[in-house]
């Protein structure tokens, strides 16, 4: 890697702390620690880290309320939250704080690194902020927003994985199973209804019209299809 990369751990478990800072260290990675939802607001404001680890329950300050606080202070760089099994997550989905995105402890360290790594390779090789177009739309992933002629449109955590995943697939066809392990992840257990439910929310974001789709467009009996000539 070219330069040092910063990762804020916000964690107050000690002994997990200690294992993913052992473990981002040994890829490369700096790692400033926090026990505390205030420690993490002031390394995270001070240090201008590249991404931000969160842990969703801590002492002092939850994750959801440090996340709202730096991004209302204009970090924009990726926070991810780490959640405890089942716990919270519809909540981080209804309420958007800024999250990028979120991994479900107990979690494996490979997942992790691998997570960071590949978000790092899309997020820091563009020097600016990440973004896409399309008609008079623009994505910007790591804030979750969609700006629409001008105005700002939040996306839940999945509505922006799904989005995303297919504006890198432009005009290819993306089978459901395809889609809900690129959204879900491996240990998923989703069935098909809860993604069409995601497609139709994020569909009344994107589109003119819902019920006839210009772009997320379903492909019968295979999963659907982002169309776009820009």
């Amino acid at each position: 890697m070219n330069r040092e990369i910063k990762i804020a751990l916000a964690e107050d478990d000690e002994n997990l702390r200690f294992l993913v800072a052992e473990r981002m260290q040994s890829e490369g990675y700096k790692v400033l620690e926090a026990s505390n939802g205030d420690e993490a607001e002031t390394i995270i404001l001070t240090e201008h880290p590249d991404i931000v680890l969160l842990d969703w329950m801590m002492p002092g300050k939850q994750g959801s309320e440090v996340c709202e606080n730096v991004r209302a202070k204009g970090f924009d760089k990726l926070i991810i939250m780490m959640t405890a099994k089942g716990q919270d997550v519809d909540k981080i989905e209804a309420y958007n704080f800024g999250v990028s995105d979120y991994i479900t402890k107990p979690f494996n360290m490979d997942v992790l690194v691998a997570m960071i790594d590949n978000k790092i390779k899309f997020s820091l090789n563009s020097e600016k902020s990440e973004s896409y177009r399309f008609a008079n739309m623009e994505h910007l992933p790591n804030t979750h927003l969609l700006i629409k002629d001008g105005r700002k449109v939040e996306l839940t955590i999945l509505e922006n994985r799904i989005l995303l995943y297919f504006l890198k697939n432009q005009n290819k066809v993306i089978n459901r199973e395809e889609l809900m392990m690129e959204v879900w992840g491996y240990n998923a257990d989703v069935n098909t209804r809860t993604l069409d439910m995601h497609i139709v929310r994020l569909r009344k974001k994107i589109e003119t019209n819902a019920d006839s789709p210009q772009y997320l467009q379903t492909v019968r009996g295979i999963g659907y299809k982002f169309v776009y000539q820009g």
